[in-house]
This record gives structure tokens, C-alpha cells and sequence, in this order.
């Protein structure tokens, strides 16, 4: 088996783990009903994608 030969610094680790960090969800207000979105999805309530009427209901 492979076995390092030193131990590994904290300032390489925590290089190392710098792209494991958790990214937040990108939550937007709906500039008409005021609700809450994810960006680029369609608001469930007014059937709106950009401007535009994309649901009928």
C-alpha cells in the first residue's frame, strides 16, 4: 500500500478542500406576485417565465 511520507500541512489540506464549500440556492423575488422563486423556473402561481405567459390555468 501506498503510505505518505510526511504528513500533510493544514495550509495544503485546507487548499485542498477549498471547492467543498456548500452553495446556497439561488432564491429570487418574483417582481409581480411578490412570492418567492428559484431564478430561471417558471412561478407555479402566475404561470410567468420572463415576462411572459407560458401556463395556462
Amino acid at each position: 500500500m501506498a503510505v505518505p511520507k510526511r504528513k500533510t500541512s493544514k495550509s495544503r489540506r485546507n487548499k485542498r478542500r477549498s471547492h467543498h464549500k456548500i452553495i446556497g440556492t439561488n432564491i429570487v423575488e418574483d417582481k409581480k406576485s411578490g412570492e418567492y422563486r428559484l431564478s430561471h423556473h417558471i412561478d407555479l402561481k402566475t404561470g410567468f417565465y420572463n415576462g411572459k405567459k407560458i401556463l395556462d390555468k
